[in-house]
Protein backbone atom coordinates (compact mmCIF):
# COMPACT_ATOMS: atom_id res chain seq x y z
CA UNK A 1 0.00 0.00 0.00
CA UNK A 2 1.67 3.72 -0.86
CA UNK A 3 1.81 5.19 2.13
CA UNK A 4 -0.24 8.12 2.40
CA UNK A 5 2.27 10.64 3.74
CA UNK A 6 5.90 10.68 2.89
CA UNK A 7 7.89 13.64 3.80
CA UNK A 8 10.48 14.42 0.27
CA UNK A 9 12.60 16.84 2.46
CA UNK A 10 14.97 14.98 4.45
CA UNK A 11 15.05 17.98 7.01
CA UNK A 12 11.58 17.69 7.48
CA UNK A 13 11.54 14.09 7.72
CA UNK A 14 14.18 14.01 10.21
CA UNK A 15 13.02 16.92 12.39
CA UNK A 16 9.53 14.99 13.36
CA UNK A 17 10.40 11.84 12.62
CA UNK A 18 7.21 10.32 13.35
CA UNK A 19 5.42 11.84 10.06
CA UNK A 20 5.81 9.54 7.83
CA UNK A 21 3.00 6.77 7.22
CA UNK A 22 3.24 3.11 6.87
CA UNK A 23 -0.97 2.86 6.23
CA UNK A 24 -3.44 5.91 5.82
CA UNK A 25 -4.87 5.12 9.22
CA UNK A 26 -1.66 6.84 10.79
CA UNK A 27 -0.92 8.61 8.26
CA UNK A 28 1.53 10.50 10.68
CA UNK A 29 3.82 7.01 12.10
CA UNK A 30 7.25 7.28 12.47
CA UNK A 31 9.23 6.14 9.84
CA UNK A 32 12.19 3.56 10.70
CA UNK A 33 15.07 5.68 11.89
CA UNK A 34 18.18 4.80 15.06
CA UNK A 35 18.89 7.07 17.69
CA UNK A 36 22.16 8.63 17.18
CA UNK A 37 24.75 7.02 19.06
CA UNK A 38 25.83 9.49 21.24
CA UNK A 39 26.30 10.49 24.90
CA UNK A 40 22.92 12.47 24.77
CA UNK A 41 21.33 9.41 23.75
CA UNK A 42 23.48 7.35 25.94
CA UNK A 43 21.62 9.04 29.17
CA UNK A 44 18.02 7.54 28.05
CA UNK A 45 18.12 4.91 30.54
CA UNK A 46 19.58 6.72 33.78
CA UNK A 47 17.67 5.88 36.25
CA UNK A 48 18.19 8.77 38.49
CA UNK A 49 14.68 10.79 37.99
CA UNK A 50 13.61 13.40 40.43
CA UNK A 51 10.53 14.20 40.96
CA UNK A 52 8.96 17.74 41.45
CA UNK A 53 9.46 21.00 39.35
CA UNK A 54 12.69 21.95 37.64
CA UNK A 55 13.96 25.63 37.03
CA UNK A 56 11.60 28.44 36.23
CA UNK A 57 12.56 30.38 33.00
CA UNK A 58 11.18 32.93 30.28
CA UNK A 59 12.07 36.14 27.96
CA UNK A 60 11.15 38.76 25.66
CA UNK A 61 12.96 38.67 22.31
CA UNK A 62 13.39 40.41 18.98
CA UNK A 63 10.83 41.74 17.05
CA UNK A 64 8.74 41.14 13.64
CA UNK A 65 5.68 42.82 14.90
CA UNK A 66 4.69 45.54 17.22
CA UNK A 67 5.35 44.70 20.92
CA UNK A 68 2.53 44.16 23.07
CA UNK A 69 1.63 46.50 25.71
CA UNK A 70 4.29 46.81 28.64
CA UNK A 71 6.53 45.03 26.81
CA UNK A 72 10.51 43.99 28.05
CA UNK A 73 13.47 46.03 25.45
CA UNK A 74 15.10 43.33 22.93
CA UNK A 75 17.98 42.23 24.91
CA UNK A 76 21.10 42.37 23.23
CA UNK A 77 21.98 38.54 23.33
CA UNK A 78 18.42 38.20 20.97
CA UNK A 79 20.02 39.85 17.95
CA UNK A 80 22.07 36.62 16.73
CA UNK A 81 19.19 34.47 17.41
CA UNK A 82 15.77 33.65 15.43
CA UNK A 83 13.32 36.53 15.21
CA UNK A 84 10.63 35.35 16.46
CA UNK A 85 7.08 36.99 16.04
CA UNK A 86 6.16 38.58 18.72
CA UNK A 87 2.46 37.63 20.56
CA UNK A 88 -0.36 40.02 19.41
CA UNK A 89 -1.95 40.01 22.98
CA UNK A 90 -2.25 43.18 25.81
CA UNK A 91 -0.40 41.65 28.16
CA UNK A 92 3.41 40.50 28.66
CA UNK A 93 4.16 36.62 29.25
CA UNK A 94 5.74 34.79 31.63
CA UNK A 95 7.01 31.61 31.63
CA UNK A 96 7.84 28.75 33.91
CA UNK A 97 8.93 25.13 33.81
CA UNK A 98 7.77 22.57 35.73
CA UNK A 99 9.16 18.21 35.95
CA UNK A 100 6.54 15.76 36.80
CA UNK A 101 6.97 12.15 37.34
CA UNK A 102 3.15 9.90 37.45
CA UNK A 103 4.48 7.14 40.00
CA UNK A 104 1.08 5.48 39.21
CA UNK A 105 2.17 4.79 35.36
CA UNK A 106 5.35 3.23 33.56
CA UNK A 107 6.54 4.79 30.40
CA UNK A 108 4.81 2.92 27.14
CA UNK A 109 8.26 2.70 25.42
CA UNK A 110 10.31 2.55 28.48
CA UNK A 111 8.52 0.30 30.32
CA UNK A 112 11.18 0.04 33.22
CA UNK A 113 10.50 3.97 33.58
CA UNK A 114 7.58 6.02 35.27
CA UNK A 115 6.14 8.40 32.84
CA UNK A 116 7.60 11.65 32.80
CA UNK A 117 7.15 15.38 31.46
CA UNK A 118 8.63 18.41 30.99
CA UNK A 119 5.92 21.19 30.86
CA UNK A 120 6.95 25.29 29.91
CA UNK A 121 4.15 27.52 31.63
CA UNK A 122 3.20 30.34 29.57
CA UNK A 123 0.90 33.10 31.36
CA UNK A 124 -0.48 36.58 31.53
CA UNK A 125 2.38 38.24 33.64
CA UNK A 126 1.97 41.56 35.81
CA UNK A 127 5.18 43.45 34.01
CA UNK A 128 7.94 42.34 31.49
CA UNK A 129 10.17 43.25 33.14
CA UNK A 130 13.26 40.77 33.90
CA UNK A 131 15.33 37.89 31.48
CA UNK A 132 14.22 36.82 28.43
CA UNK A 133 14.04 33.01 28.71
CA UNK A 134 15.74 30.88 25.91
CA UNK A 135 14.32 29.25 23.11
CA UNK A 136 15.66 26.10 23.63
CA UNK A 137 18.52 24.48 25.56
CA UNK A 138 21.91 24.03 23.62
CA UNK A 139 21.89 20.03 23.89
CA UNK A 140 18.59 20.29 22.47
CA UNK A 141 19.15 22.75 19.75
CA UNK A 142 22.38 20.68 18.80
CA UNK A 143 20.08 17.48 18.91
CA UNK A 144 17.63 18.98 16.37
CA UNK A 145 20.32 20.99 14.18
CA UNK A 146 22.62 17.30 14.22
CA UNK A 147 18.96 15.26 12.54
CA UNK A 148 19.10 18.01 9.73
CA UNK A 149 21.68 17.00 7.11
CA UNK A 150 21.46 20.09 4.99
CA UNK A 151 21.65 23.01 8.06
CA UNK A 152 24.15 25.60 7.78
CA UNK A 153 27.40 25.59 9.65
CA UNK A 154 26.29 28.74 12.04
CA UNK A 155 22.58 27.49 12.51
CA UNK A 156 23.77 25.50 16.10
CA UNK A 157 24.84 29.08 17.48
CA UNK A 158 21.94 30.87 16.30
CA UNK A 159 19.36 28.19 17.64
CA UNK A 160 21.06 28.90 20.57
CA UNK A 161 21.15 32.38 20.97
CA UNK A 162 17.43 32.61 20.60
CA UNK A 163 15.25 34.03 22.79
CA UNK A 164 11.81 33.85 23.40
CA UNK A 165 9.12 37.02 24.14
CA UNK A 166 8.55 35.66 27.98
CA UNK A 167 9.39 36.60 31.20
CA UNK A 168 11.23 34.45 33.84
CA UNK A 169 9.56 33.75 36.80
CA UNK A 170 7.22 36.41 36.26
CA UNK A 171 4.31 36.89 38.64
CA UNK A 172 1.49 36.23 36.68
CA UNK A 173 -1.59 38.33 36.26
CA UNK A 174 -4.49 38.22 39.13
CA UNK A 175 -7.68 36.69 38.70
CA UNK A 176 -8.94 33.16 36.65
CA UNK A 177 -7.94 32.47 33.59
CA UNK A 178 -8.56 29.77 31.25
CA UNK A 179 -6.11 26.78 30.55
CA UNK A 180 -4.76 25.55 27.09
CA UNK A 181 -2.54 22.51 27.19
CA UNK A 182 -0.62 21.93 23.80
CA UNK A 183 1.02 18.79 22.42
CA UNK A 184 3.86 18.52 20.01
CA UNK A 185 4.26 16.56 16.50
CA UNK A 186 5.94 13.05 17.11
CA UNK A 187 9.71 13.78 17.58
CA UNK A 188 9.11 17.51 17.85
CA UNK A 189 10.13 19.13 21.44
CA UNK A 190 8.08 21.41 22.80
CA UNK A 191 9.47 24.20 22.33
CA UNK A 192 8.65 24.24 18.76
CA UNK A 193 4.76 25.13 19.58
CA UNK A 194 6.26 28.28 21.30
CA UNK A 195 5.01 31.04 19.06
CA UNK A 196 1.08 30.01 19.50
CA UNK A 197 1.52 29.22 23.08
CA UNK A 198 3.36 32.89 23.94
CA UNK A 199 0.33 34.07 21.90
CA UNK A 200 -2.98 32.75 23.48
CA UNK A 201 -0.57 33.84 26.53
CA UNK A 202 -0.29 37.45 25.71
CA UNK A 203 -3.91 37.37 25.11
CA UNK A 204 -5.45 36.10 28.65
CA UNK A 205 -4.77 32.12 28.63
CA UNK A 206 -2.40 29.95 30.92
CA UNK A 207 -0.88 27.79 28.16
CA UNK A 208 0.89 24.31 29.06
CA UNK A 209 3.12 23.01 26.39
CA UNK A 210 4.58 19.64 27.60
CA UNK A 211 7.41 17.37 26.22
CA UNK A 212 6.20 13.76 26.42
CA UNK A 213 9.40 11.59 27.39
CA UNK A 214 11.01 9.69 25.09
CA UNK A 215 9.27 11.30 22.08
CA UNK A 216 11.56 14.16 20.91
CA UNK A 217 14.90 14.30 19.27
CA UNK A 218 15.79 15.61 22.69
CA UNK A 219 14.56 16.60 25.55
CA UNK A 220 16.32 17.99 28.88
CA UNK A 221 15.38 16.54 32.20
CA UNK A 222 16.83 17.28 35.38
CA UNK A 223 20.20 15.54 36.92
CA UNK A 224 21.35 16.38 33.44
CA UNK A 225 19.76 13.55 31.57
CA UNK A 226 18.73 14.19 27.76
CA UNK A 227 16.19 11.83 26.44
CA UNK A 228 15.59 11.56 23.00
CA UNK A 229 13.33 9.57 20.48
CA UNK A 230 12.95 5.61 21.41
CA UNK A 231 9.74 4.95 19.81
CA UNK A 232 11.01 6.91 16.49
CA UNK A 233 12.92 3.99 15.43
CA UNK A 234 10.29 1.46 16.59
CA UNK A 235 6.50 2.57 16.36
CA UNK A 236 5.14 1.35 12.82
CA UNK A 237 1.97 -0.07 13.26
CA UNK A 238 -1.54 2.01 13.76
CA UNK A 239 -1.69 -0.21 16.79
CA UNK A 240 2.33 1.26 18.02
CA UNK A 241 0.44 4.97 17.40
CA UNK A 242 -3.25 4.19 19.04
CA UNK A 243 -1.53 3.35 22.33
CA UNK A 244 1.17 6.59 22.02
CA UNK A 245 -1.96 8.86 21.39
CA UNK A 246 -3.84 7.20 24.38
CA UNK A 247 -0.29 7.47 26.48
CA UNK A 248 -0.20 10.78 25.62
CA UNK A 249 -3.69 11.63 26.32
CA UNK A 250 -3.49 10.22 29.64
CA UNK A 251 -0.12 12.15 30.20
CA UNK A 252 -2.70 15.60 29.64
CA UNK A 253 -5.00 14.02 31.93
CA UNK A 254 -2.28 13.65 34.77
CA UNK A 255 -1.31 17.27 33.87
CA UNK A 256 -4.25 18.59 34.22
CA UNK A 257 -4.10 16.69 38.18
CA UNK A 258 -0.96 18.02 39.07
CA UNK A 259 -2.47 21.81 37.51
CA UNK A 260 -5.70 21.85 39.19
CA UNK A 261 -5.58 19.25 42.22
CA UNK A 262 -5.76 19.89 46.02
CA UNK A 263 -1.53 20.19 45.75
CA UNK A 264 -0.80 21.85 42.22
CA UNK A 265 2.41 21.45 41.50
CA UNK A 266 2.77 25.16 39.94
CA UNK A 267 3.31 27.68 42.36
CA UNK A 268 0.77 30.14 40.76
CA UNK A 269 -2.26 27.63 40.03
CA UNK A 270 -4.50 29.68 41.56
CA UNK A 271 -4.93 31.26 38.74
CA UNK A 272 -6.54 29.12 36.60
CA UNK A 273 -9.76 28.24 36.02
CA UNK A 274 -10.96 24.95 36.31
CA UNK A 275 -13.81 24.87 34.63
CA UNK A 276 -12.44 26.35 31.40
CA UNK A 277 -9.75 24.24 30.04
CA UNK A 278 -8.90 23.28 26.51
CA UNK A 279 -6.07 21.39 24.48
CA UNK A 280 -4.75 21.54 21.02
CA UNK A 281 -1.62 20.28 19.30
CA UNK A 282 0.09 19.73 16.10
CA UNK A 283 0.35 16.21 14.28
CA UNK A 284 0.39 13.36 17.50
CA UNK A 285 -0.08 16.04 19.75
CA UNK A 286 -3.20 17.37 17.68
CA UNK A 287 -4.70 13.37 18.16
CA UNK A 288 -3.45 13.03 21.62
CA UNK A 289 -6.07 16.51 22.36
CA UNK A 290 -8.77 14.76 21.02
CA UNK A 291 -7.78 11.28 22.92
CA UNK A 292 -7.93 13.22 26.31
CA UNK A 293 -11.49 14.99 25.46
CA UNK A 294 -12.80 11.27 24.81
CA UNK A 295 -11.53 10.47 28.34
CA UNK A 296 -11.78 13.78 30.32
CA UNK A 297 -14.93 16.01 30.83
CA UNK A 298 -12.31 18.96 32.32
CA UNK A 299 -11.11 19.02 28.52
CA UNK A 300 -13.82 21.50 27.12
CA UNK A 301 -12.59 22.04 23.71
CA UNK A 302 -9.86 20.62 21.72
CA UNK A 303 -8.30 21.57 18.19
CA UNK A 304 -5.98 18.86 15.95
CA UNK A 305 -3.47 20.58 13.84
CA UNK A 306 -3.03 18.18 10.68
CA UNK A 307 -3.09 14.72 13.23
CA UNK A 308 -4.15 11.60 11.85
CA UNK A 309 -6.96 10.90 14.77
CA UNK A 310 -4.77 7.59 15.61
CA UNK A 311 -6.69 7.26 18.69
CA UNK A 312 -10.52 7.53 17.03
CA UNK A 313 -12.97 9.94 18.12
CA UNK A 314 -15.79 7.94 19.51
CA UNK A 315 -18.82 7.09 17.79
CA UNK A 316 -21.13 8.64 20.39
CA UNK A 317 -19.24 11.65 20.35
CA UNK A 318 -17.59 13.92 22.63
CA UNK A 319 -20.65 14.62 24.53
CA UNK A 320 -21.17 17.56 22.52
CA UNK A 321 -18.32 20.00 23.32
CA UNK A 322 -16.43 21.39 20.31
CA UNK A 323 -13.77 20.45 18.09
CA UNK A 324 -11.69 22.04 15.22
CA UNK A 325 -10.00 20.53 12.26
CA UNK A 326 -6.94 22.34 11.14
CA UNK A 327 -5.14 21.03 8.12
CA UNK A 328 -3.75 20.99 4.82
CA UNK A 329 -5.35 21.78 2.04
CA UNK A 330 -3.73 19.01 0.31
CA UNK A 331 -4.98 15.23 -0.88
CA UNK A 332 -4.17 14.06 2.99
CA UNK A 333 -6.48 16.24 4.84
CA UNK A 334 -9.49 17.04 2.48
CA UNK A 335 -12.57 15.54 2.19
CA UNK A 336 -12.09 12.22 1.06
CA UNK A 337 -8.44 12.64 1.35
CA UNK A 338 -5.93 9.90 2.27
CA UNK A 339 -6.07 10.15 5.95
CA UNK A 340 -9.60 9.02 6.30
CA UNK A 341 -9.52 8.87 10.04
CA UNK A 342 -10.80 13.11 9.20
CA UNK A 343 -13.49 11.92 7.65
CA UNK A 344 -14.57 9.68 10.45
CA UNK A 345 -13.95 11.62 12.87
CA UNK A 346 -16.00 14.40 11.37
CA UNK A 347 -19.02 11.85 11.55
CA UNK A 348 -18.87 10.88 14.87
CA UNK A 349 -17.83 14.49 16.68
CA UNK A 350 -21.32 15.54 17.99
CA UNK A 351 -20.82 19.17 18.88
CA UNK A 352 -19.80 22.62 16.91
CA UNK A 353 -17.14 21.58 14.97
CA UNK A 354 -15.34 23.28 12.05
CA UNK A 355 -13.17 21.47 9.32
CA UNK A 356 -10.58 24.09 8.03
CA UNK A 357 -7.74 23.40 5.57
CA UNK A 358 -5.06 26.17 4.94
CA UNK A 359 -3.88 26.49 1.06
CA UNK A 360 0.28 26.53 0.35
CA UNK A 361 0.88 24.73 3.94
CA UNK A 362 2.84 21.47 4.54
CA UNK A 363 2.72 19.53 7.57
CA UNK A 364 4.89 21.49 9.44
CA UNK A 365 3.20 24.81 8.93
CA UNK A 366 1.51 23.95 12.02
CA UNK A 367 4.53 24.49 14.40
CA UNK A 368 7.67 26.87 14.27
CA UNK A 369 9.39 24.95 11.96
CA UNK A 370 8.95 27.01 8.98
CA UNK A 371 10.18 30.72 11.22
CA UNK A 372 13.24 27.71 12.18
CA UNK A 373 13.98 26.74 8.60
CA UNK A 374 13.35 29.96 7.13
CA UNK A 375 16.12 31.85 9.38
CA UNK A 376 18.36 29.39 10.04
CA UNK A 377 19.06 28.29 5.94
CA UNK A 378 17.64 25.26 6.47
CA UNK A 379 16.07 24.47 2.86
CA UNK A 380 12.98 22.29 2.16
CA UNK A 381 14.55 19.75 -0.35
CA UNK A 382 10.81 18.85 -1.58
CA UNK A 383 9.42 18.28 -4.99
CA UNK A 384 6.61 20.79 -3.55
CA UNK A 385 7.89 23.80 -1.62
CA UNK A 386 5.33 25.39 1.27
CA UNK A 387 3.89 28.65 -0.74
CA UNK A 388 2.58 30.57 2.58
CA UNK A 389 5.61 32.62 4.17
CA UNK A 390 6.31 31.83 7.42
CA UNK A 391 5.09 34.36 9.14
CA UNK A 392 1.93 34.77 7.55
CA UNK A 393 1.57 30.78 8.39
CA UNK A 394 2.38 32.20 12.11
CA UNK A 395 -0.54 34.69 12.00
CA UNK A 396 -3.22 32.25 10.76
CA UNK A 397 -2.16 29.36 13.23
CA UNK A 398 -2.80 31.81 15.93
CA UNK A 399 -5.44 34.07 14.53
CA UNK A 400 -8.01 30.71 14.61
CA UNK A 401 -6.73 29.31 17.64
CA UNK A 402 -7.17 32.11 20.00
CA UNK A 403 -10.42 32.83 18.12
CA UNK A 404 -11.35 29.11 19.02
CA UNK A 405 -10.49 29.31 22.28
CA UNK A 406 -12.16 32.98 22.48
CA UNK A 407 -15.58 31.47 21.15
CA UNK A 408 -15.92 27.97 23.59
CA UNK A 409 -13.48 28.98 26.88
CA UNK A 410 -14.98 32.54 27.26
CA UNK A 411 -18.02 32.76 25.16
CA UNK A 412 -16.66 35.67 23.07
CA UNK A 413 -18.17 35.54 19.25
CA UNK A 414 -15.90 35.08 16.25
CA UNK A 415 -16.88 35.69 13.22
CA UNK A 416 -14.26 34.67 11.35
CA UNK A 417 -14.79 31.04 12.04
CA UNK A 418 -18.69 31.79 10.43
CA UNK A 419 -17.62 31.16 7.23
CA UNK A 420 -14.65 32.04 4.55
CA UNK A 421 -13.12 35.53 4.63
CA UNK A 422 -11.74 37.90 2.42
CA UNK A 423 -8.79 38.56 4.27
CA UNK A 424 -7.85 34.91 4.88
CA UNK A 425 -7.88 33.77 1.40
CA UNK A 426 -5.79 30.77 2.26
CA UNK A 427 -8.44 29.04 4.69
CA UNK A 428 -10.80 26.90 3.32
CA UNK A 429 -14.23 25.50 5.18
CA UNK A 430 -14.88 22.07 4.38
CA UNK A 431 -18.39 20.87 5.10
CA UNK A 432 -18.59 17.38 4.27
CA UNK A 433 -22.02 15.65 4.35
CA UNK A 434 -22.54 13.58 7.39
Amino acid sequence: MKSPRTLRTAAAAALVIALTAAAPAVAQSPAPLQERPTARAAALHDASAPSGSASHGAFAGPALQGAPAGAAPQDARASAGVALPRPTGAHPVGRDTLHLVDRSRADLWVPERRRELMVDLYYPARSAAGSPAPYADPREARLLLEAVPDSDPGALAKLTATRTHSVAGARPQRGKHPLVVLSPGFGGPRYTLTTVAEDLASRGYVVAVVDHAHESLGTVFPGGRVLTCVPCGTAETPEDMRKGTVQRGQDIAFLLDRLTGPRPAWRHAAVIDRKRIGASGHSLGGAAAASAMARDPRVRAGINMDGSFNDPVPADGLDGRPFLMLGTHTDMHLPGGLDHTWDTAWRNLDGWKRWLTVEGTDHLTFSDVPVLFDQLGIPYDAETQPAIRPERAVQLVRAYTAAFFDLHLRGVPQPILEGPAAADPEVHFNNPAD
